[in-house]
């Protein structure tokens, strides 16, 4: 095999290396911007949510789980 051949399989591995690394980052980018929709909603719910709880003297109203513990606790 000539160094030559060798060098150009080398270069065409990595060239396919990267193309899938792009591919990847592409892929990955698109989860993020996703994600980050997500979060912005959910904390735009969140807000939402607050003003609509009720509030008792500046304190709010929403009551802790241990309160609704069973009996037997």
């Amino acid at each position: 095999m000539e160094p030559n051949s060798t060098t150009d399989q080398r270069l065409t591995e990595l060239e396919i290396k990267a193309s899938f690394t792009e591919d990847l980052l592409d892929k990955l980018d698109a989860v993020i911007v996703r994600q980050q929709q997500q979060i912005d909603a959910l904390i735009r719910e969140i807000a939402d949510l607050k003003q609509q709880a009720p509030m008792d003297g500046g304190v709010s109203a929403v009551r802790s789980l241990r309160d609704d513990l069973p009996p037997h606790f």
